[in-house]
Protein backbone atom coordinates (compact mmCIF):
# COMPACT_ATOMS: atom_id res chain seq x y z
CA UNK A 1 0.00 0.00 0.00
CA UNK A 2 1.38 3.40 -0.97
CA UNK A 3 1.89 6.25 1.45
CA UNK A 4 -0.94 8.16 -0.24
CA UNK A 5 -3.35 5.24 0.31
CA UNK A 6 -2.26 4.95 3.93
CA UNK A 7 -2.91 8.65 4.48
CA UNK A 8 -6.42 8.43 2.98
CA UNK A 9 -7.24 5.37 5.09
CA UNK A 10 -6.08 7.12 8.27
CA UNK A 11 -8.18 10.21 7.46
CA UNK A 12 -11.23 8.04 6.79
CA UNK A 13 -10.84 6.17 10.08
CA UNK A 14 -10.31 9.43 11.96
CA UNK A 15 -13.44 10.95 10.41
CA UNK A 16 -15.51 7.88 11.20
CA UNK A 17 -14.39 7.76 14.82
CA UNK A 18 -15.04 11.48 15.37
CA UNK A 19 -18.57 11.22 13.94
CA UNK A 20 -19.55 8.47 16.36
CA UNK A 21 -21.66 9.41 19.36
CA UNK A 22 -20.07 8.75 22.75
CA UNK A 23 -21.34 5.56 24.35
CA UNK A 24 -24.31 6.25 26.61
CA UNK A 25 -24.03 4.65 30.04
CA UNK A 26 -27.67 5.34 31.02
CA UNK A 27 -30.33 3.16 29.39
CA UNK A 28 -34.02 2.65 30.07
CA UNK A 29 -36.47 0.39 28.21
CA UNK A 30 -33.55 -0.58 25.98
CA UNK A 31 -33.01 3.03 24.91
CA UNK A 32 -30.30 5.58 25.58
CA UNK A 33 -31.64 8.08 28.11
CA UNK A 34 -29.51 10.97 26.84
CA UNK A 35 -28.63 11.98 23.29
CA UNK A 36 -25.85 14.15 21.94
CA UNK A 37 -25.62 16.52 19.03
CA UNK A 38 -26.39 20.22 18.80
CA UNK A 39 -29.85 21.65 19.30
CA UNK A 40 -31.58 24.51 17.48
CA UNK A 41 -29.77 27.64 18.73
CA UNK A 42 -32.30 30.01 17.17
CA UNK A 43 -35.14 28.38 19.09
CA UNK A 44 -33.24 28.55 22.38
CA UNK A 45 -32.38 32.24 21.87
CA UNK A 46 -36.04 33.07 21.13
CA UNK A 47 -37.16 31.24 24.29
CA UNK A 48 -34.61 33.00 26.52
CA UNK A 49 -35.45 36.34 24.90
CA UNK A 50 -39.16 35.97 25.67
CA UNK A 51 -38.42 34.72 29.19
CA UNK A 52 -36.14 37.67 29.94
CA UNK A 53 -38.56 40.27 28.61
CA UNK A 54 -41.40 38.49 30.41
CA UNK A 55 -39.62 38.61 33.77
CA UNK A 56 -38.79 42.30 33.38
CA UNK A 57 -42.37 43.17 32.45
CA UNK A 58 -43.83 40.94 35.17
CA UNK A 59 -41.80 42.82 37.79
CA UNK A 60 -42.79 46.16 36.33
CA UNK A 61 -46.47 45.17 36.29
CA UNK A 62 -46.54 43.59 39.74
CA UNK A 63 -44.52 45.64 42.19
CA UNK A 64 -47.25 48.20 42.95
CA UNK A 65 -49.98 45.65 43.66
CA UNK A 66 -47.50 43.58 45.70
CA UNK A 67 -46.43 46.65 47.70
CA UNK A 68 -49.98 47.41 48.83
CA UNK A 69 -51.24 43.84 49.31
CA UNK A 70 -51.27 42.43 52.86
CA UNK A 71 -51.17 38.90 51.37
CA UNK A 72 -47.63 39.64 50.14
CA UNK A 73 -46.67 41.30 53.46
CA UNK A 74 -46.30 44.54 51.48
CA UNK A 75 -43.21 43.20 49.74
CA UNK A 76 -42.91 44.90 46.34
CA UNK A 77 -40.59 42.14 45.11
CA UNK A 78 -42.85 39.27 46.20
CA UNK A 79 -44.02 38.20 42.74
CA UNK A 80 -40.73 38.66 40.91
CA UNK A 81 -38.76 36.69 43.52
CA UNK A 82 -41.12 33.74 43.20
CA UNK A 83 -41.29 33.96 39.41
CA UNK A 84 -37.53 34.25 39.09
CA UNK A 85 -37.10 31.15 41.25
CA UNK A 86 -39.50 29.18 39.05
CA UNK A 87 -37.75 30.52 35.95
CA UNK A 88 -34.36 29.26 37.16
CA UNK A 89 -35.84 25.83 37.89
CA UNK A 90 -37.57 25.83 34.51
CA UNK A 91 -34.45 26.79 32.56
CA UNK A 92 -32.44 24.08 34.32
CA UNK A 93 -35.12 21.52 33.46
CA UNK A 94 -35.25 22.81 29.88
CA UNK A 95 -31.55 22.12 29.32
CA UNK A 96 -31.72 18.74 31.06
CA UNK A 97 -34.76 17.63 29.07
CA UNK A 98 -33.16 18.88 25.85
CA UNK A 99 -30.74 15.95 26.29
CA UNK A 100 -33.48 13.33 26.83
CA UNK A 101 -34.02 10.85 24.00
CA UNK A 102 -37.39 11.63 22.32
CA UNK A 103 -37.89 7.88 21.83
CA UNK A 104 -37.85 7.55 25.62
CA UNK A 105 -40.40 10.37 25.86
CA UNK A 106 -42.65 8.33 23.57
CA UNK A 107 -42.24 5.26 25.79
CA UNK A 108 -43.18 7.31 28.87
CA UNK A 109 -46.18 9.02 27.25
CA UNK A 110 -48.94 6.66 28.52
CA UNK A 111 -47.61 7.03 32.08
CA UNK A 112 -47.42 10.84 31.81
CA UNK A 113 -50.95 10.99 30.42
CA UNK A 114 -52.26 8.68 33.15
CA UNK A 115 -50.74 10.94 35.82
CA UNK A 116 -52.30 13.99 34.12
CA UNK A 117 -55.70 12.28 34.07
CA UNK A 118 -55.50 11.31 37.74
CA UNK A 119 -54.62 14.91 38.66
CA UNK A 120 -57.58 16.25 36.65
CA UNK A 121 -59.94 13.93 38.50
CA UNK A 122 -58.32 14.51 41.90
CA UNK A 123 -58.67 18.29 41.66
CA UNK A 124 -62.43 17.88 41.18
CA UNK A 125 -62.68 15.64 44.24
CA UNK A 126 -60.38 17.52 46.60
CA UNK A 127 -59.57 21.00 45.27
CA UNK A 128 -57.48 23.56 47.12
CA UNK A 129 -59.55 26.70 47.68
CA UNK A 130 -57.91 30.08 47.24
CA UNK A 131 -59.22 33.09 49.13
CA UNK A 132 -61.72 34.96 46.98
CA UNK A 133 -61.90 32.10 44.48
CA UNK A 134 -63.69 29.46 46.53
CA UNK A 135 -66.05 28.51 43.68
CA UNK A 136 -63.19 27.40 41.41
CA UNK A 137 -61.70 23.90 41.40
CA UNK A 138 -58.48 24.69 39.55
CA UNK A 139 -55.84 24.20 42.24
CA UNK A 140 -54.45 21.13 43.95
CA UNK A 141 -52.10 21.01 46.92
CA UNK A 142 -49.56 18.18 46.90
CA UNK A 143 -46.71 19.72 48.82
CA UNK A 144 -47.03 22.81 46.61
CA UNK A 145 -50.14 24.47 45.20
CA UNK A 146 -50.45 24.08 41.42
CA UNK A 147 -52.97 23.82 38.61
CA UNK A 148 -53.28 20.25 37.22
CA UNK A 149 -54.50 21.74 33.93
CA UNK A 150 -50.99 23.13 33.34
CA UNK A 151 -49.59 19.60 33.60
CA UNK A 152 -52.49 18.18 31.59
CA UNK A 153 -51.76 20.41 28.58
CA UNK A 154 -48.46 18.64 28.01
CA UNK A 155 -49.89 15.22 28.88
CA UNK A 156 -52.68 15.63 26.34
CA UNK A 157 -50.32 16.87 23.61
CA UNK A 158 -47.99 13.91 24.17
CA UNK A 159 -50.84 11.37 24.30
CA UNK A 160 -52.48 12.60 21.10
CA UNK A 161 -49.09 12.53 19.32
CA UNK A 162 -48.64 8.95 20.59
CA UNK A 163 -52.15 7.86 19.53
CA UNK A 164 -51.95 9.47 16.10
CA UNK A 165 -48.70 7.66 15.36
CA UNK A 166 -49.67 4.30 16.89
CA UNK A 167 -53.08 4.10 15.19
CA UNK A 168 -52.20 5.89 11.98
CA UNK A 169 -53.38 3.04 9.73
CA UNK A 170 -56.66 2.58 11.63
CA UNK A 171 -57.34 6.33 11.47
CA UNK A 172 -57.03 6.19 7.70
CA UNK A 173 -59.21 3.09 7.26
CA UNK A 174 -61.76 2.98 10.12
CA UNK A 175 -64.10 5.92 10.67
CA UNK A 176 -64.91 5.03 14.27
CA UNK A 177 -61.27 5.46 15.37
CA UNK A 178 -61.40 9.15 14.43
CA UNK A 179 -64.73 9.45 16.24
CA UNK A 180 -63.17 7.88 19.34
CA UNK A 181 -60.34 10.45 19.26
CA UNK A 182 -62.83 13.31 19.11
CA UNK A 183 -64.73 11.66 21.96
CA UNK A 184 -61.58 11.45 24.07
CA UNK A 185 -60.87 15.12 23.41
CA UNK A 186 -64.43 16.00 24.43
CA UNK A 187 -64.10 14.00 27.64
CA UNK A 188 -60.88 15.81 28.59
CA UNK A 189 -62.45 19.18 27.83
CA UNK A 190 -65.41 18.34 30.10
CA UNK A 191 -63.04 17.46 32.96
CA UNK A 192 -61.27 20.80 32.65
CA UNK A 193 -64.53 22.71 32.23
CA UNK A 194 -65.81 21.24 35.51
CA UNK A 195 -62.92 23.05 37.19
CA UNK A 196 -64.63 26.26 36.01
CA UNK A 197 -61.63 26.87 33.78
CA UNK A 198 -63.24 27.94 30.51
CA UNK A 199 -60.10 29.45 29.00
CA UNK A 200 -58.09 26.24 29.40
CA UNK A 201 -61.04 24.23 28.05
CA UNK A 202 -61.06 26.33 24.89
CA UNK A 203 -57.28 26.09 24.56
CA UNK A 204 -57.20 22.29 24.97
CA UNK A 205 -60.04 21.89 22.49
CA UNK A 206 -58.25 24.00 19.86
CA UNK A 207 -54.91 22.24 20.41
CA UNK A 208 -56.58 18.83 20.15
CA UNK A 209 -58.44 19.74 16.98
CA UNK A 210 -55.26 21.16 15.46
CA UNK A 211 -53.30 17.99 16.26
CA UNK A 212 -56.04 15.75 14.85
CA UNK A 213 -56.03 17.83 11.67
CA UNK A 214 -52.23 17.68 11.34
CA UNK A 215 -52.26 13.99 12.27
CA UNK A 216 -54.20 12.98 9.19
CA UNK A 217 -57.77 12.59 10.44
CA UNK A 218 -60.27 12.76 7.56
CA UNK A 219 -61.05 16.39 6.69
CA UNK A 220 -64.79 15.66 6.54
CA UNK A 221 -64.83 15.28 10.31
CA UNK A 222 -63.65 18.86 10.68
CA UNK A 223 -66.36 20.19 8.39
CA UNK A 224 -68.93 18.39 10.51
CA UNK A 225 -67.23 19.49 13.73
CA UNK A 226 -67.03 23.12 12.59
CA UNK A 227 -70.75 23.14 11.81
CA UNK A 228 -71.64 21.56 15.16
CA UNK A 229 -69.26 23.93 16.95
CA UNK A 230 -70.88 27.03 15.45
CA UNK A 231 -74.31 25.74 16.48
CA UNK A 232 -73.11 25.02 20.01
CA UNK A 233 -71.55 28.48 20.35
CA UNK A 234 -74.80 30.05 19.15
CA UNK A 235 -76.81 28.00 21.67
CA UNK A 236 -74.45 28.90 24.54
CA UNK A 237 -74.53 32.61 23.68
CA UNK A 238 -78.32 32.72 23.29
CA UNK A 239 -79.03 30.68 26.43
CA UNK A 240 -75.99 31.84 28.41
CA UNK A 241 -77.99 32.72 31.52
CA UNK A 242 -79.27 29.15 31.76
CA UNK A 243 -76.10 27.30 30.70
CA UNK A 244 -73.22 29.30 32.19
CA UNK A 245 -72.20 30.54 35.61
CA UNK A 246 -73.37 34.09 36.30
CA UNK A 247 -69.86 35.59 36.02
CA UNK A 248 -69.34 33.91 32.62
CA UNK A 249 -72.71 35.10 31.34
CA UNK A 250 -71.93 38.64 32.55
CA UNK A 251 -68.64 38.65 30.65
CA UNK A 252 -70.39 37.64 27.42
CA UNK A 253 -73.04 40.30 28.01
CA UNK A 254 -70.42 42.99 28.56
CA UNK A 255 -68.55 41.89 25.44
CA UNK A 256 -71.65 41.92 23.24
CA UNK A 257 -73.12 45.20 24.49
CA UNK A 258 -69.79 47.03 24.97
CA UNK A 259 -71.12 48.89 27.98
CA UNK A 260 -68.03 50.85 28.95
CA UNK A 261 -69.82 52.30 31.98
CA UNK A 262 -70.13 48.80 33.47
CA UNK A 263 -67.77 48.91 36.45
CA UNK A 264 -68.26 45.26 37.35
CA UNK A 265 -67.77 42.71 34.55
CA UNK A 266 -66.02 45.21 32.22
CA UNK A 267 -63.75 46.91 34.73
CA UNK A 268 -60.63 44.89 33.92
CA UNK A 269 -61.21 45.09 30.16
CA UNK A 270 -61.82 48.83 30.31
CA UNK A 271 -58.59 49.40 32.26
CA UNK A 272 -56.78 47.31 29.66
CA UNK A 273 -58.06 49.51 26.85
CA UNK A 274 -57.11 52.66 28.79
CA UNK A 275 -53.59 51.25 29.25
CA UNK A 276 -53.14 50.34 25.59
CA UNK A 277 -54.54 53.67 24.43
CA UNK A 278 -52.36 55.78 26.72
CA UNK A 279 -49.25 53.86 25.64
CA UNK A 280 -49.44 55.25 22.13
CA UNK A 281 -46.83 54.27 19.56
CA UNK A 282 -43.69 54.31 21.73
CA UNK A 283 -45.14 53.92 25.24
CA UNK A 284 -44.81 55.80 28.51
CA UNK A 285 -41.49 54.14 29.33
CA UNK A 286 -40.55 51.05 31.31
CA UNK A 287 -42.02 51.27 34.82
CA UNK A 288 -44.23 54.28 34.02
CA UNK A 289 -47.61 52.56 33.70
CA UNK A 290 -50.51 54.41 35.36
CA UNK A 291 -53.09 51.62 35.24
CA UNK A 292 -51.01 49.30 37.43
CA UNK A 293 -51.48 51.77 40.30
CA UNK A 294 -54.39 49.69 41.63
CA UNK A 295 -56.66 50.45 38.67
CA UNK A 296 -55.92 47.20 36.82
CA UNK A 297 -56.78 44.17 38.99
CA UNK A 298 -53.85 41.72 39.24
CA UNK A 299 -51.90 43.28 36.34
CA UNK A 300 -49.19 40.62 36.61
CA UNK A 301 -51.57 37.89 35.46
CA UNK A 302 -53.81 37.59 32.40
CA UNK A 303 -53.74 41.29 31.45
CA UNK A 304 -50.00 41.83 31.63
CA UNK A 305 -49.90 42.55 27.90
CA UNK A 306 -51.92 45.73 28.58
CA UNK A 307 -49.08 46.96 30.82
CA UNK A 308 -46.61 45.96 28.09
CA UNK A 309 -48.55 48.09 25.61
CA UNK A 310 -48.78 51.02 28.00
CA UNK A 311 -45.11 51.09 28.96
CA UNK A 312 -43.46 49.91 25.73
CA UNK A 313 -45.99 51.20 23.21
CA UNK A 314 -47.52 49.74 20.07
CA UNK A 315 -44.23 49.45 18.16
CA UNK A 316 -42.35 47.41 20.77
CA UNK A 317 -45.46 45.36 21.55
CA UNK A 318 -45.64 44.33 17.89
CA UNK A 319 -41.96 43.34 18.05
CA UNK A 320 -42.72 41.08 21.02
CA UNK A 321 -45.61 39.51 19.10
CA UNK A 322 -43.23 38.92 16.20
CA UNK A 323 -40.80 37.13 18.54
CA UNK A 324 -43.67 34.85 19.59
CA UNK A 325 -44.48 34.29 15.91
CA UNK A 326 -40.82 33.50 15.18
CA UNK A 327 -40.79 30.96 18.04
CA UNK A 328 -43.87 29.19 16.65
CA UNK A 329 -42.46 29.27 13.11
CA UNK A 330 -39.12 27.84 14.24
CA UNK A 331 -41.02 25.12 16.05
CA UNK A 332 -42.75 24.17 12.81
CA UNK A 333 -39.34 24.12 11.08
CA UNK A 334 -38.01 21.74 13.74
CA UNK A 335 -41.10 19.55 13.27
CA UNK A 336 -40.35 19.14 9.56
CA UNK A 337 -36.94 17.67 10.43
CA UNK A 338 -38.18 15.29 13.14
CA UNK A 339 -37.25 11.62 12.98
CA UNK A 340 -40.73 10.21 13.64
CA UNK A 341 -44.39 11.13 13.44
CA UNK A 342 -44.59 11.23 17.25
CA UNK A 343 -41.75 13.75 17.47
CA UNK A 344 -43.23 15.86 14.69
CA UNK A 345 -46.70 15.98 16.28
CA UNK A 346 -45.22 16.62 19.74
CA UNK A 347 -43.42 19.73 18.48
CA UNK A 348 -46.44 20.85 16.44
CA UNK A 349 -48.71 20.45 19.48
CA UNK A 350 -46.39 22.47 21.72
CA UNK A 351 -46.05 25.15 19.03
CA UNK A 352 -49.82 25.28 18.65
CA UNK A 353 -50.18 25.73 22.40
CA UNK A 354 -47.78 28.69 22.51
CA UNK A 355 -49.28 30.30 19.40
CA UNK A 356 -52.94 29.83 20.34
CA UNK A 357 -52.41 30.90 23.95
CA UNK A 358 -50.65 34.07 22.81
CA UNK A 359 -53.35 34.88 20.26
CA UNK A 360 -56.22 34.25 22.68
CA UNK A 361 -54.58 36.34 25.41
CA UNK A 362 -54.04 39.31 23.11
CA UNK A 363 -57.59 39.04 21.74
CA UNK A 364 -58.93 39.25 25.30
CA UNK A 365 -56.66 42.15 26.27
CA UNK A 366 -57.69 44.13 23.16
CA UNK A 367 -61.43 43.40 23.73
CA UNK A 368 -61.76 41.31 20.57
CA UNK A 369 -62.88 38.31 22.61
CA UNK A 370 -64.76 37.90 25.92
CA UNK A 371 -62.59 37.84 29.03
CA UNK A 372 -61.78 34.15 29.59
CA UNK A 373 -58.81 34.48 31.92
CA UNK A 374 -56.09 33.05 29.70
CA UNK A 375 -52.44 33.75 30.49
CA UNK A 376 -49.63 34.99 28.23
CA UNK A 377 -46.77 32.45 27.92
CA UNK A 378 -43.50 33.48 29.63
CA UNK A 379 -45.05 36.76 30.83
CA UNK A 380 -48.00 36.06 33.14
CA UNK A 381 -47.31 35.25 36.78
CA UNK A 382 -47.63 31.58 37.63
CA UNK A 383 -44.95 29.14 38.72
CA UNK A 384 -46.42 25.85 37.50
CA UNK A 385 -47.32 27.30 34.13
CA UNK A 386 -43.84 28.80 33.60
CA UNK A 387 -42.01 25.61 34.59
CA UNK A 388 -44.23 23.49 32.32
CA UNK A 389 -43.71 25.90 29.41
CA UNK A 390 -39.94 25.63 29.80
CA UNK A 391 -40.19 21.83 30.08
CA UNK A 392 -42.04 21.87 26.76
CA UNK A 393 -39.34 24.06 25.24
CA UNK A 394 -36.79 21.49 26.40
CA UNK A 395 -38.73 18.77 24.58
CA UNK A 396 -38.69 20.78 21.37
CA UNK A 397 -34.93 21.27 21.72
CA UNK A 398 -34.54 17.51 22.27
CA UNK A 399 -36.40 16.83 19.04
CA UNK A 400 -34.18 19.35 17.28
CA UNK A 401 -31.13 17.38 18.46
CA UNK A 402 -32.77 14.22 17.17
CA UNK A 403 -33.42 15.89 13.83
CA UNK A 404 -29.80 16.93 13.52
CA UNK A 405 -28.70 13.33 14.25
CA UNK A 406 -31.07 12.10 11.54
CA UNK A 407 -29.65 14.64 9.11
CA UNK A 408 -26.07 13.56 9.86
CA UNK A 409 -26.97 9.89 9.51
CA UNK A 410 -28.57 10.48 6.11
CA UNK A 411 -25.54 12.51 5.01
CA UNK A 412 -23.10 9.82 6.12
CA UNK A 413 -25.20 7.16 4.39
Amino acid sequence: MSSEQLRKTAEKNSSASSSKEPKNKFRLFGLDVFIGGGFDIVYMVLVLMLLTIGLVMMFSASYISAKYDPATKYDATYYIKRQLGFALVGVALMFIISRINPELMKKMTPVIFAVSLVLLVLVLIHPYRLDGKEDFKRWLKLGIVFQPSDVAKLGIIMFFAWLLEKYRHQIETKWWVSLALFGLLGFLCVLIYLEKHLSCTILIMLIGIGMLFLGGVDRRWFILGFTVGILLIAVVVIFRDQLLDPYQADRIDSFIHKDYDDVDSRWQTNQSLFALGSGGFFGLGLGNSRQKYLYMPEPQNDFIFAIVGEELGFFRSVLIVLVFAALVFEGFVIATKAKSMFERLLVLGISLQVGLQTILNILVVTDLMPNTGISLPFFSYGGTALVMQLVEMGMVLAVSRSGERKKRAEKNA
